[in-house]
């Protein structure tokens, strides 16, 4: 692949020990140095949702597919290389405002506790696992989204009760673009307290700007208030969001109100 994107046709795990904070110390993300990728997806037609391959998995790579509105999932085997690269036409995206709480997962909220950042890697690791469909989260995915996490652009939302991990959620901090990457569960409802958890995050301080991105719509995530939006909607959305500032991630005093 050339130095511009081209359009087409074990880990190791750990547990917080008892009494961990809920979340991590708040600190400005690292920037690290400058893609020698450019990525576009404006050079995509309607509908076609792989817009470039190639490139590599550098942090700053990653931050400026990101930004512009990409994210990486491989193409071969397992999700093996060459890497894709990816904007979705329709996206799914959460509004904020229209996250539905049903009244049997209000219950399962009261049985977990919700925590940001206590076991990153951990996380990423139950999202990869061998049972998952598509498999895409390789060993290489996994090291990039660690350093990301390292430089603080990373994060993750966990569920927890007596001591174990759950459920849970990662994603990726631009200012006030939250993009969703993958969740799990080991309980039922544990990866949506999770969801719920974040959404809270975003919106504690009432600013409109903020932009949940989960990249597809889904049934699963319809029933939680997922709608699709253009692609020229949600680059118009994604401009905005990059301009407000990253929410203060630590966990919410409750997951959901009510």
């Amino acid at each position: 692949m050339t130095r511009r994107a081209a359009v087409p046709g074990g880990w190791a795990t750990g547990r917080p020990a008892a009494g961990l904070p809920a979340h991590s110390p708040v600190r400005t993300p690292v920037e690290p140095p400058p893609s020698a990728y450019v990525f576009d997806p404006r050079r995509a037609g309607p509908g076609e949702d792989l817009v470039a391959v190639g490139a590599d998995l550098r942090a700053g790579t990653l931050l400026a597919a990101y930004r512009a509105g990409l994210f990486p999932m491989g193409l071969g085997r397992a999700g093996a290389r060459p890497l894709g690269w990816w904007s979705p036409d329709p996206r799914g995206v959460l509004p904020l405002d229209a996250l539905r709480v049903s009244r049997s997962l209000r219950r399962s909220l009261r049985r977990f506790e919700v925590r940001v950042d206590a076991a990153f890697d951990e996380v990423v690791v139950a999202c990869a696992g061998p049972a998952r469909p598509g498999r895409w989260i390789t060993r290489e995915i996994a090291a990039a989204y660690a350093e990301l996490h390292r430089l603080g652009w990373a994060h993750s939302v966990e569920c927890w009760r007596d001591g174990e991990l759950l459920g849970g959620l990662y994603g990726v901090v631009i200012g006030g673009l939250f993009a969703g990457e993958s969740m799990f569960h080991r309980e039922t409802d544990a990866s949506k307290v999770a969801l719920v958890g974040l959404v809270e995050i975003l919106r504690a301080d009432g600013d409109p700007r903020r932009l949940l991105d989960v990249q597809w719509r889904t049934d699963h995530l319809a029933g939680l208030g997922v709608v699709e939006v253009s692609r020229r909607e949600y680059l118009a959305r994604l401009r905005v969001a990059l301009g407000c500032p990253a929410p203060h991630l630590c966990a919410p005093d409750a997951a959901a109100p009510g």
